[in-house]
C-alpha cells in the first residue's frame, strides 16, 4: 500500500477561474444563457452577448435593459453570430443555442483561435463544464458529474448546502480579515515567515469552530495577534479571548472581580448571622 494518494484518472481539473474584467463571448439569449450570464457577472467578467432581441427570454432582457450592474458589464449585439471576428479579444466562449450547426461553427472558430469553449449540452465539444454551485458570500462549492448527470449534481449540491452552518460565510469573511491583519503585522512572501503565518492561521481554524470564528471582531482579532502571534505564535482558544470579557464589560479587572466576589460572600454570611440573632 503506497503512502501517497492513489491516481484515479477520468476526472476534471476543478479550478477557480479568474475572469475579472476579462472578455467572454456568450451566444444565445434563452434560459440556459440566462444562467450562464449570472455566473459570468458574478465572476466580474465583461460579457459580449450575441442574440437577436426576438430570442431573448425575460431574465436576459432584464439584465441588458434594466439591471444597472449587468448593463455596465454587458455589450449586447442584437443579431446572430457572424464569424471569427465576433470572438476578437475573447478569453472564453460559451454557446447556448438550439441550432446544432451554428454551435458547431462557433466551436470550430473558438478552437481555431485557441479559446476555451463550452457548447451547452454537448459534452464532447466542451473544454470545461458548468457544475451545480453553492454560493455563500466568498464561499463557492461546485459539484460536478463531468457532464454525466446535471440533475444529480443539483440534488447532491442541495444536500451539501443544507448541511452547511448558517454563519459559514461570516466565518470566512472574519478569517480573511484576520489574515489581512496578520500580513500587515508580519509582512513578507515565502520563507520561514510565510510558513509560520500559514501554520498559525491553520491552527486557529482547527482550534475554533465556524460559529466561534464568526464572532470575531476587530478588537478580538487584534487581541489574538497581540497575545497570541506576538507571544511566540501562541494559538489562543475562543474562551481565552471571549471568556474574560464579562469583567472588562463590567469595568472590573480580574483581581477586582475576586475582591468583589469575596465581599459578596462575606456580606451574605453577615446577613445570615444577623438573622439568627434576631430569631
Amino acid at each position: 500500500m503506497s503512502a501517497y494518494p492513489e491516481i484515479r484518472p477520468g476526472c476534471s481539473l476543478l479550478i477557480a477561474w479568474q475572469l475579472k474584467d476579462k472578455r467572454v463571448v456568450l451566444v444565445g439569449g434563452g434560459q440556459v444563457a440566462a444562467g450562464r450570464l449570472v455566473h459570468l457577472l458574478q465572476a466580474d467578467a465583461l460579457v459580449t452577448l450575441i442574440a437577436p432581441s426576438s430570442n431573448l427570454n425575460n431574465e436576459v432582457r432584464y439584465r441588458i435593459t434594466t439591471d444597472p450592474l449587468a448593463m455596465s458589464r454587458i455589450t449586447w449585439l442584437d443579431r446572430l453570430y457572424e464569424g471569427p471576428h465576433d470572438l476578437d479579444g475573447a478569453e472564453m466562449v460559451l454557446t447556448a443555442i438550439d441550432d446544432n450547426e451554428a454551435s458547431l461553427k462557433i466551436w470550430e472558430d473558438a478552437k481555431g483561435l485557441k479559446i476555451p469553449v463550452n457548447v451547452a449540452d454537448v459534452p464532447p465539444n466542451c473544454d470545461f463544464y458548468f457544475g451545480s454551485l453553492i454560493r455563500r458570500g466568498a464561499l463557492q462549492v461546485m459539484v460536478s458529474t463531468n457532464g454525466r448527470g446535471p440533475k444529480l449534481a443539483a440534488l447532491i449540491r442541495q444536500r451539501l448546502e443544507d448541511a452547511l452552518p448558517p454563519d459559514v460565510d461570516v466565518a470566512i469573511e472574519k478569517v480573511g480579515r484576520l489574515r489581512e491583519l496578520l500580513r500587515d503585522r508580519a509582512p513578507g512572501v515565502g520563507g520561514k515567515l510565510g510558513r509560520d503565518r500559514m501554520q498559525w492561521m491553520t491552527s486557529i481554524c482547527e482550534t475554533w469552530d465556524l460559529g466561534e470564528l464568526a464572532q470575531l471582531d476587530e478588537p478580538s482579532m487584534r487581541r489574538l495577534l497581540d497575545e497570541g502571534w506576538d507571544h511566540n505564535k501562541k494559538v489562543l482558544k475562543h474562551d481565552d479571548i471571549f471568556g474574560r470579557r464579562f469583567w472588562k464589560h463590567a469595568f472590573l479587572e480580574e483581581s477586582d472581580a475576586i475582591w468583589f466576589a469575596g465581599g459578596v460572600l462575606i456580606g451574605g454570611l453577615l446577613a445570615i448571622m444577623h438573622l439568627r440573632r434576631r430569631i
